[in-house]
């Protein structure tokens, strides 16, 4: 049975992941951004899953739910959940936290990001003329650099995002090789992100990435996919771009002062 690490996983996709793997006798650390959160999953730490806090937004906080998950012991695998449509966090929670975790968590065997079929509108648009954040735009690739004070780039989208934490996971797969990392795409689901009128199949969301974080199957022990509801598919031509994939990496290794290496 595996350990796993489940950001976000107070409702919606990750509550449901981590419920699913629980039942499936696997070991299962559940995350929630407050403690006042963790009455969310309380059934679960009732059936011994562990609980960890930290809100993603704030770098402190997220290097902190690394540490915890450190001193809990190995993970096997750490499923990247977590994440935001909108507002002023959303690079920092969708890309940063994401990026720093696996920075920071010792090294699992598997890797598994929530990405969107929404990346493919998605635009590299990192660092202009003056360094991460400011000028123009990146090498032309569309839109506009700018910056909130804290590096990050301004005018990020939810396809941005995922486009970006997509590319991380290709990254990682080409970097790692003793890991299998993979991005999924859950689907459009009636969760509280994707809203009750969402027509995709809620457990098809998120069964890729229980899957991918456990089964001893062969399609889930291969590494740099990016799925839907279990079949690969072709993901934005920039995620597999090992240029863009480095742009990206020493652009958030610049931003934390964590380089993966």
């Amino acid at each position: 049975m595996a350990r796993i690490f489940i950001t976000g996983s107070t409702d919606g996709l990750g509550l449901a992941s981590a419920q699913s793997l629980l039942d499936d006798g696997h070991e299962v650390i559940v995350h929630a951004r407050t403690t006042g959160r963790l009455g969310a999953v309380q059934e679960l730490i009732d059936r011994g899953a562990l609980g960890v806090v930290g809100d993603l937004s704030d770098t402190a906080q997220t290097r902190d739910l690394a540490d915890q998950v450190n001193r809990s012991g190995p993970v096997d695998a750490v499923l990247q959940n977590a994440g935001v449509l909108g507002g002023p966090h959303i690079f920092q929670v969708n890309v940063v936290a994401p990026y720093l975790l696996t920075a920071l968590i010792h090294r699992p065997h598997r890797l598994i990001y929530l990405s969107s079929g929404m990346h493919r509108g998605g635009r590299f648009r990192l660092a202009g003329p003056d360094g991460p954040g400011g000028g123009d735009g990146s090498r032309g690739r569309g839109g506009s650099g700018g910056g909130d004070g804290s590096g990050a780039p301004s005018r990020v989208s939810y396809s941005d995002s995922k486009l970006y934490v997509t590319a991380l996971s290709a990254a990682v797969a080409r970097l790692w090789p003793d890991v299998l990392s993979n991005a999924v795409d859950p689907g459009w689901v009636p969760t509280k992100m994707g809203g009750p009128g969402a027509p995709d199949d809620l457990r098809l969301g998120h069964l890729t990435q229980e899957w991918l974080a456990a089964s001893t199957d062969p399609g889930a022990l291969t590494s740099g996919g990016y799925w839907h509801h279990q079949h690969r598919q072709q993901p934005n031509a920039a995620v597999l771009d090992p240029h863009l994939q480095d742009e990206l990496l020493d652009y958030l290794a610049q931003l934390t002062g964590e380089r993966l290496t």
